[in-house]
C-alpha cells in the first residue's frame, strides 16, 4: 500500500512539472505589458466611477460593467499565460 502511495505521488510530481515550464522572454514581456494595461484600465475605471454624475443606478451599472470587463481581461491574460507555459514544452 505504501508503494502505491509513493508511486501516485511520484506520478503527480512528474505531471505537475510537465505543465510548469518557463516562459520565454517575449512572453514575460507580454505578461508585464498586460499587467500594466490592466492596472491602467482599472485606475481609469475607478476615476470614472468616482466622478459618475448619473443616477445611482446608472453609476452602479457602469461599475458592474467595469468589473466585468476587468475580469474578462484578467481571464484572457491568464489563459494566454498558461497556454504559453504549456506550449513552451
Amino acid at each position: 500500500m505504501k508503494t502505491s502511495y509513493e508511486l501516485l505521488i511520484s506520478f503527480a510530481v512528474v505531471i505537475s512539472t510537465a505543465v510548469i515550464a518557463d516562459e520565454t522572454i517575449s512572453e514575460k514581456i507580454q505578461a508585464k505589458a498586460n499587467d500594466l494595461k490592466r492596472s491602467a484600465s482599472k485606475t481609469v475605471n475607478r476615476v470614472e466611477e468616482a466622478v459618475c454624475t448619473g443616477s445611482e443606478v446608472e453609476c452602479m451599472a457602469q461599475k458592474a460593467a467595469n468589473r466585468a470587463e476587468e475580469v474578462k481581461q484578467t481571464v484572457e491574460d491568464k489563459t494566454t499565460a498558461v497556454k504559453n507555459k504549456v506550449d513552451s514544452d
